[in-house]
């Protein structure tokens, strides 16, 4: 018993969390009296990185207790503060309440100590969430001076990092992004605790995109990424992989920006991080709406909303694409009302995000009024804030109202700076949309041939990006015979890819045997598990019904990889833990027509009869799929040929030994 304890307390300082958890629970488990009041905290701590929130309350409950009864009172005050940092981040505020009140409790006539420090790092972040952020400052010094005196670096580095938001937010930039940046640094070097260094890694992301400065947040990100990773830290992925997902998204990358976005939902939920998760789905309906799938755009600002975020800007904008112009109006307005324009940097920085909606919407009304204010506003805001992100932001809403003040002559040298303002930062579908209007500025001024050429620039990366609505926008003003030119439409996209199809066989006599309950969540792993191997293998995820995923790659080894990868977790799943559902998967390679995200076409349909051919896991592959895949490291049945549904002529496949 003694070697599988320390085989636990050794994986615990590898994080190794999956070992530390099984031995630890072992001796927990066969020993008399169970364990020791700090292998329970560490059974905690491995209880959560392997995301079983309610096992590691558990075991941080049970240690708490130990401590207490030993009299041991610092110590029982840092599992009173790990259960309500925990209880914070699961949106349970009473609880996590409850057991400060007790660290505090416990600490009263304690010397000052280590765990004083860590309990005056709270007491920042309550002044930073309810916007008292000079006080927020202070407290944060105090916080570093008395860490200082105790060595404690974790509550150091954390309190350095919320102070320097929040002077970030008082306008004091160079101070506050230096102790950003310190902060970071120092998560980096690897001498902080995981979970310190993971939330300094999130707060530093995160402060960076709230003040458009969209290059550090990126460089973080990677960095945080890359550190994360050697750290083998899996629930904080979800946090960050939300900032990331954002990121993509603004540069344009939308498949990935998605992936990374359903990939968070599905962690932050699991670890029970929910005060993210809203975040989360709130960036798949950016995507989604981005995209013109205004039905799925709407199904995530509504999960967003669920989780308690208010899914501005994005949601007016959806009621606004749908004729829904009031709506779009008030819903924008509460958002609105939430801040205050006179307020400090943060309310800024978030009604800088919202301002430009409130300007379309304005002159979609017919609020001259409005709009101007709201343009002026954010004109404001760009000079204070200093930043290019916000500076094309206010030239463009600029532009906008002078278009709709019908001044083209005026509005065009205003709309051809801000959208090649957006370029230099990055940023191309904002680019594009810019470059739209500064089209019709000069359309409106009557130089057609320049407004033409202009209009397919705007054309070309709205094709590129696959956002439809703008695409239909663009086709539009370029068949109208107007004065932009008459123009046909180009043909739609086509583009070739490796198609895949995965499907649970047998689900609905699974669901009669385990019931709706069991099977919920055996899909929500299932869908876990498939996103994982979908995004580790550069998969592009289509879509998603029911149980099972459309997948397109650009490289056929890719798809053949991912398969396998998917069918070979399930085998793992099924031996470790006594069950997973059987999968059957199908891959071809053709070209086929691209419809913003979506694919369409013979191709697609082959695909999905090769994936309905296949027996319980199984792959199946088509030739295409072999030829253009090149060396493949498995091994292969012979080629057959089959009669699919709805083709006429047979198809060669082949299946893939992926044991």
């Amino acid at each position: 018993m003694t070697d599988t304890l320390e085989r636990g307390r050794e994986a615990v300082q590898r994080h190794a969390w999956a070992e530390a958890v099984e031995a630890l629970s072992a001796v927990d488990r066969d020993s008399d009296g169970g364990l020791e009041p700090e292998d329970l905290e560490r059974l905690g701590t491995a209880s959560w990185w392997t995301g079983h929130p309610d096992e590691s309350n558990e075991a941080l409950e049970r240690a708490f207790s130990a401590f207490s009864d030993a009299g041991r009172r610092a110590d029982a005050a840092r599992m009173a503060a790990a259960l309500a940092y925990q209880a914070f981040r699961g949106l349970a505020g009473p609880v996590g309440g409850g057991w400060m009140a007790r660290a505090e409790r416990m600490l009263a006539d304690e010397p000052e100590g280590v765990e004083h420090a860590r309990l005056a790092v709270f007491r920042v972040v309550a002044a930073l969430d309810s916007g008292r952020l000079e006080e927020s400052v202070e407290l944060a010094a105090t916080a570093m001076e008395m860490a200082r005196r105790h060595d404690a670096a974790d509550a150091l580095y954390l309190a350095m990092s919320f102070g320097g938001v929040a002077k970030v937010f008082l306008g004091d930039w160079q101070a506050g992004l230096a102790d950003i940046d310190e902060a970071a640094a120092a998560a980096s070097s690897g001498q902080l605790d995981l979970r310190v260094a993971s939330d300094i890694y999130c707060i530093t992301i995160g402060a960076c995109r709230n003040v458009g400065e969209l290059g550090r947040a990126a460089q973080w990100a990677d960095e945080g990424e890359r550190w994360m990773r050697r750290q083998g830290s899996g629930g904080y992925p979800g946090i960050c992989r939300v900032h990331r997902a954002e990121l993509k998204m603004l540069r344009g990358q939308w498949s990935e920006a998605e992936q990374e976005a359903r990939q968070a939902c599905d962690e932050l939920e699991r670890f029970r991080l929910l005060e993210a998760v809203g975040f989360a789905h709130y960036q798949i309906g950016e995507v989604r709406l981005r995209m013109g799938d205004l039905e799925a755009a709407a199904e995530a600002f509504d999960r967003a909303y669920e989780f308690g975020h208010d899914a501005q800007p994005g949601l007016a904008l959806l009621q606004l694409a749908r004729g829904e112009v009031a709506d779009a109006a008030r819903s924008l307005g509460r958002a609105l009302a939430a801040t205050k324009p006179e307020g400090g940097a943060r309310d800024r920085a978030t009604r800088a995000r919202l301002l430009p909606a409130q300007v379309e919407i304005s002159l979609a009304v017919g609020d001259l009024t409005a709009a101007r204010s709201a343009v002026e506003e954010l004109e404001a805001i760009a000079v204070d804030f200093e930043r290019p992100l916000f500076q094309a932001g206010a030239l463009t809403a600029r532009g906008e109202l002078l278009l709709g003040q019908d001044m083209p002559a005026e509005a065009s040298p205003v709309l051809g700076q801000s959208w090649r303002l957006w370029q230099t930062t990055d940023l191309p579908y904002e680019s594009a949309r810019a470059r739209l209007r500064f089209a019709e500025a000069l359309a409106a001024e009557g130089d057609a041939a320049m407004a033409r050429r202009d209009l397919l620039a705007a054309r070309s990366t709205f094709e590129r990006l696959g956002a439809t609505l703008d695409l239909r926008r663009v086709d539009a003003l370029l068949g109208e015979g107007g004065s932009a030119g008459t123009t046909p439409a180009r043909p739609t996209a086509r583009a070739t890819r490796t198609f895949m199809f995965t499907d649970i066989v047998t689900s609905t006599d699974l669901v009669g045997v385990i019931g709706d309950e069991a099977w919920a969540e055996v899909l929500h792993w299932h869908d876990r598990e498939l996103r994982a191997a979908i995004a580790e293998h550069r998969g592009d995820e289509v879509d998603h019904t029911g149980d099972g995923f459309f997948v397109a790659f650009e490289r056929a080894a890719d798809g053949i990889e991912c398969a396998v990868d998917i069918l070979r977790r399930l085998a793992r799943h099924r031996r470790e833990h006594g069950f997973a559902p059987g999968v059957r998967i199908g891959l071809h390679a053709s070209e086929a027509t691209r419809r913003g995200r979506n694919f369409a076409g013979k191709g697609v349909h082959v695909a999905a009869r090769v994936g309905a051919a296949a027996t319980k896991d199984e792959i199946l592959v088509t030739g295409d799929v072999i030829r253009d895949a090149g060396p493949i490291r498995f091994l292969l049945s012979d080629p057959r040929s089959v009669t699919l549904k709805g083709v006429r002529e047979p198809v060669e496949i082949r299946s893939i030994d992926w044991r």
